[in-house]
């Protein structure tokens, strides 16, 4: 891919004028329409041939029969890894995002879909955020209570101050002082960990103690890893995704159709947003970056979110490559802090 160690700076500031205007105006650009730049200060004829450069290397390219010229991924690429200004957002905007998520009468649901909304209503494209991750989320207390037969109600609060209700199927009765013994013994071991490190030590801790071991501590643990079994990935709140129809690049059929069927099956979605979920900062994945087909025509902003300084999940905005980046880039990394704080405050 080229680098703007391979254009000289009059060809960097026509890309960049080029990818500006095309975003902004949604049609082929030509010679004639960079020609009026008055910073440019080159021919038309002069501004075709630079153009007939930047689509040999590969950053841009004619639709068509079209006499204009759009950018290609590694076009988009080049220029928001080198060329884009990024606007900071504006005080009455900051403050609209503040009084939006950091509202104390929400739960923590109601603040990630609100933040959501605001990442689909501020962009007029699909915002994104995956629900903080279970595998994160530390145990404050447990309780079991018999039900009918073999089956033990459990009920366990975590530190996002959710309380969690799960059926585990035992192989014989217990009485409710056995689950009791249970319930205080995981207490008193386990509470402030976080249930993938339970799952981790539950055994290991079994193993280191062997001596000390009685029937009441296998019985907890054999408890405690129905209940704190491997969970599936977590889910995310999706808003907006029918503002992608209101675009050109987006309307064909068979790729909404596609889109959309990758929003439904949702795997490949959080797969990618997974790969966000160790990155610092704002992530930007172009077209056919992101590696699913679905996604070939648009582009993901992303940033992660994080909860007593443990990323936790991930935000973002899904719309087309032609996306104001300048905009949209510190939106998603103000919200992402906003929504973190926000949690941190439930």
């Amino acid at each position: 891919m080229a680098s703007n160690q391979d254009l000289n700076e009059r060809s960097l500031y026509l890309l960049k004028s080029l990818v500006e205007r095309y975003i902004h105006d949604g049609q082929p650009v030509g010679s004639r329409a960079l020609s009026k730049d008055p910073n440019l200060k080159l021919s038309p004829a002069t501004i075709r041939n630079v153009m007939a450069d930047l689509e040999d290397m590969g950053l841009i390219h004619s639709p068509h029969t079209s006499a204009g010229r759009v950018p290609t991924v590694s076009g988009y690429r080049l220029f928001v890894n080198s060329l884009l200004t990024v606007k900071p957002l504006e005080s009455r905007e900051l403050d609209q995002l503040q009084s939006s998520l950091l509202t104390e009468s929400d739960g923590p649901g109601e603040v990630l879909s609100k933040a959501s909304r605001l990442l689909s209503d501020v962009t007029q494209m699909a915002g994104v955020v995956t629900l903080p991750r279970r595998e994160t989320i530390a145990l404050r207390h447990i309780e079991f209570l018999p039900m009918s037969n073999t089956r033990i109600l459990v009920i366990f609060v975590t530190d996002d101050q959710d309380v969690h209700n799960k059926i585990i199927h035992t192989d014989r009765l217990y009485s409710p002082a056995e689950l009791q013994q249970a319930a205080n013994y995981l207490n008193s071991m386990y509470a402030g960990r976080s249930l993938s490190r339970i799952r981790e030590s539950i055994l290991l801790d079994m193993e280191q103690n062997r001596a000390q071991v009685n029937q009441g501590m296998i019985d907890a643990v054999t408890m405690a890893q129905q209940t704190f079994a491997q969970q599936p990935k977590d889910d995310y709140v999706l808003t907006g995704e029918t503002n992608l129809m209101g675009f050109s690049e987006l309307s064909d059929m068979e790729r909404l159709k596609q889109l959309f069927e990758a929003f439904s099956q949702k795997r490949g979605v959080i797969h990618l947003l997974d790969q966000c979920l160790q990155a610092e900062g704002v992530q930007i994945f172009i077209g056919e970056e992101s590696g699913y087909r679905a996604f070939d025509h648009c582009s993901l902003v992303t940033s992660s979110y994080s909860i007593n300084d443990e990323v936790v999940g991930v935000l973002g905005v899904i719309g087309p490559t032609r996306m104001a980046y300048e905009k949209v880039i510190p939106f998603v990394d103000v919200t992402a802090k906003l929504l973190g704080a926000a949690l941190n405050s439930k």
